[in-house]
């Protein structure tokens, strides 16, 4: 069935806006391990060869875990607001 040949009540509408941020802020949220899997995975991969600080690599990935709960936080906070509106 194509667009054109649907009824006005079958016709999808346009979601406000508060609904909209809110859906983008659950998929943001589905994509965090994605992102941390990157954030902890690609640079020992790419410096795997390079001789480094084990130090620097520890605050590197310390660094990393700290900014995925605050993104984390972030983003439930907003979708828990957005339940209570």
């Amino acid at each position: 069935m194509t667009q054109m040949s649907r009824t006005p009540e079958q016709r999808a509408e346009f979601l406000e806006q508060s609904v909209y941020r809110r859906r983008r802020a659950i998929d943001a949220l589905k994509l965090l391990p994605v992102l941390g899997a990157a954030l902890f995975l690609l640079p020992p991969l790419i410096l795997a060869e390079e001789s480094g600080s084990t130090a620097l690599r520890l605050v590197y990935f310390f660094l990393a875990w700290v900014s995925l709960i605050v993104i984390c936080a972030m983003l439930v906070r907003h979708v828990a607001k957005s339940d209570e509106d």
